[in-house]
């Protein structure tokens, strides 16, 4: 019998893309394509699934990682492969964290979507070692320290050096360092020209994660 697929993407292209690789196999049939995370747990109560294509950043607000985080607590054997375009690298962190069975991205990927699935089914956990490489002025988002991209996201969602401060449990002057660092590394001129370009290339998201 064939695995039962559902789709949870907002992207119409995406999904359209999804149910054309679905239909070319014979071991899956498509059980549903829905564009909001935010009725995916909802979806699987009322119907058999096996595997999850599941975005993450959805149109309406609603986020792929959280839905996962409560089919996985829910359904802990339906299978979950996160998909997205968003080089985030803390969107592959809580991947983990929450158990979603795979990761693949959009336009970057190292095998065929339909390998990932089959590979994903059969058991086996397939991420990438790290996010696809995004420059960012005149730097690249693989150039960022882990602690650095922290404070860029949280400086991304508006916050202050005091409240990134005791977001990441740091002190101001280390949290100003560390902006004076990403500033100096990529070239831009401000702080906000920074936060708004790294929210544009999908670096960071704000409230994500």
């Amino acid at each position: 019998m064939p695995y039962r697929v559902l789709i949870v993407d907002d992207q119409i292209i995406s999904r359209q893309l999804f149910e054309s690789i679905i239909a070319s196999s014979q071991r899956y049939t498509l059980v549903g394509s829905i564009d909001s995370a935010s009725v995916a747990d909802v979806y699987c109560a009322g119907n058999r699934v096996d595997l999850i294509l599941m975005d993450v950043v959805m149109s309406d607000g609603s986020n792929g990682l959280d839905a996962a985080a409560r089919i996985k607590s829910s359904y802990p054997d339906i299978r979950i492969l996160i998909v997205t375009s968003m080089p985030d690298a803390a969107f592959l962190k809580r991947a983990r964290q929450i158990g979603a069975d795979s990761f693949w991205y959009k336009e970057v990927q190292d095998q065929p979507m339909l390998a990932v699935m089959d590979r994903t089914m059969a058991g086996e956990h397939v991420y990438p070692d790290s996010p696809p490489v995004v420059p960012l002025g005149m730097s690249r988002n693989t150039d960022l320290t882990e602690r650095e991209l922290e404070v860029l996201r949280l400086l991304s969602e508006g916050l202050t050096d005091r409240e990134i401060a005791e977001k990441l449990n740091l002190g101001q002057s280390t949290v100003r360092y560390h902006v004076n660092n990403l500033i100096s590394k990529t070239g831009f001129s401000s702080r906000t020209e920074l936060a708004v370009s790294a929210v544009r290339s999908g670096i960071t998201v704000p409230n994500i994660g």
